[in-house]
């Protein structure tokens, strides 16, 4: 049992570590991305090209940890379907796509091993792709705006 234990630690290590390299921020995926400046406003919501945009940036930085359907991976990367992390911290959450975060908050039950690497590097990027994840995988949680989160600072990379 113990010999499983070991296995099982040493696979969940390799997986973030393949994971991780796999995933993260600017990147040239990116750069296109944040010439794109696309506004949601809280009584229209998001618009269809603010959505394309999160959808592209989920894809092809976020689907890599949270899975396709958005429900990560059982005590390694967090769900983003129903998260109340999600719907009811947006503004760190914007946060937390711009300049990751070493101290994953999204269940205060499980103690995620990975931390969460930066994925886009303007806030444009960061509400559109916070937006698509609350606008899917059956979330209804609403949008937010850059207005919203214009005093978030961008950490150097």
């Amino acid at each position: 049992m113990k010999t499983l234990n070991i296995f099982v630690l040493a696979f969940l290590g390799i997986l973030s570590l393949s994971v991780l390299s796999s995933c993260g921020g600017g990147g040239t995926s990116d750069q296109k991305a944040d010439t794109t400046q696309v506004e949601a406003t809280p009584e229209q919501g998001a618009s269809a090209e603010q959505m394309a945009l999160g959808k592209g940036i989920f894809e092809a930085k976020c689907i890599v940890c949270h899975q396709k359907d958005g429900n990560g991976i059982a005590n390694v990367f967090p769900t983003l379907k129903g998260s109340n992390f999600l719907l009811n911290n947006t503004k760190l959450a914007v946060s937390q796509v711009l300049n990751g975060s070493v101290a994953v908050v999204a269940d205060r039950s499980i103690k995620y091993p990975a931390p969460m690497p930066p994925q886009v590097a303007s806030l444009d990027s960061a509400v559109a792709v916070i937006n698509y994840v609350l606008n899917n995988f059956g979330n209804t949680g609403g949008y937010i705006t850059v207005d919203e989160v214009k005093d978030i600072t961008i950490n150097p990379r």
